[in-house]
C-alpha cells in the first residue's frame, strides 16, 4: 500500500508537470496539484509517520488547494496554510533526539545559517514595495520558511538525515522563485515561461525528500 501511495503521488505530481503547472485556473489542475501532496501525507500515515510530519503535508496541500485558485484572497489563506505547515516541520526537526543547536554555528552549517539569514533579508527588501496588500502576510512568511531551512540544519548531514537538507533547500528555492514570479517579474518577461515548472519540480521534490527523511 505505501508503495500504491507513493507511486500515485509521483505520477500525479509528473502529471502537474507536464500538463497543468503553466496552465490557467481548473479544477482539474487544483485536484491533481492537491492530491499529488495529500498522498504523501497518506504514505506517511501508512507508515507510522508522526502526528507532526502528517499534519505538515496536510496543511501544505491545503496551501497547495488554496494557491491553485490564484485569487488574493485564496493566496493569503494559501501562505497561511503553508506557514503552518512550516511550523509543523520545524517542530518536528526540532524535537528529534540527535538535533543540537549548536550545529547552526558550526562548519559548514553555518554558512547554510548565514545564508538563510541574508536571503531572508533580501527577500523582504525586494517585496516590502512589490506585495501590495499583501505585504504583512508575505513579510511574515519569510522567516517562517527561513526558519525552517535553519531548523534543518540542527540534524546531522547524510545517513538518514541525507534527504533533510537538500528538502529544505528546495523549498526554500520553489518559495523564491513563487514569489519572484508573483510579484517581481514583469508579465511578459520570457522567465515565466520556465517559473512554473521550476516552483512545481523544486516544490515537490522537496516534500518528497523530507518525507524520506523523516520516516
Amino acid at each position: 500500500m505505501s508503495s500504491v501511495l507513493l507511486w500515485g503521488a509521483a505520477g500525479l505530481a509528473t502529471l502537474y508537470l507536464a500538463v497543468f503547472c503553466y496552465r490557467g485556473v481548473s479544477w482539474p489542475k487544483t485536484g491533481i496539484k492537491t492530491a499529488s501532496v495529500l498522498l504523501l501525507a497518506g504514505n506517511a500515515l501508512w507508515l507510522g509517520g508522526s502526528n507532526w510530519l502528517i499534519g505538515a503535508l496536510v496543511f501544505c496541500a491545503l496551501g497547495d488547494f488554496l494557491l491553485s485558485r490564484e485569487d488574493d484572497r485564496s493566496f493569503l489563506a494559501g501562505v497561511g496554510a503553508f506557514a503552518l505547515g512550516h511550523l509543523g516541520f520545524i517542530v518536528l526537526f526540532l524535537g528529534q533526539p540527535d538535533t543540537q543547536f549548536t550545529r547552526i554555528l558550526q562548519m559548514p552549517q553555518v554558512l547554510f545559517t548565514a545564508g538563510f539569514v541574508i536571503l531572508a533579508v533580501i527577500m523582504v527588501r525586494i517585496l516590502w514595495p512589490r506585495a501590495g496588500d499583501l505585504v504583512l502576510a508575505v513579510v511574515a512568511y519569510i522567516p517562517i520558511i527561513c526558519g525552517m531551512g535553519i531548523a534543518a540544519l540542527t540534524l546531522p548531514f547524510g545517513a538518514q538525515w541525507g534527504w533533510l537538507l537538500p528538502g529544505a533547500l528546495l523549498f526554500v528555492l520553489s518559495d523564491f522563485v513563487l514569489a519572484m514570479e508573483r510579484f517581481v517579474l514583469p508579465v511578459e518577461a520570457s522567465l515565466r515561461r520556465f517559473t512554473p515548472f521550476v516552483v512545481w519540480f523544486t516544490y515537490w521534490t522537496a516534500q518528497f525528500s523530507l518525507l524520506k527523511a523523516l520516516i
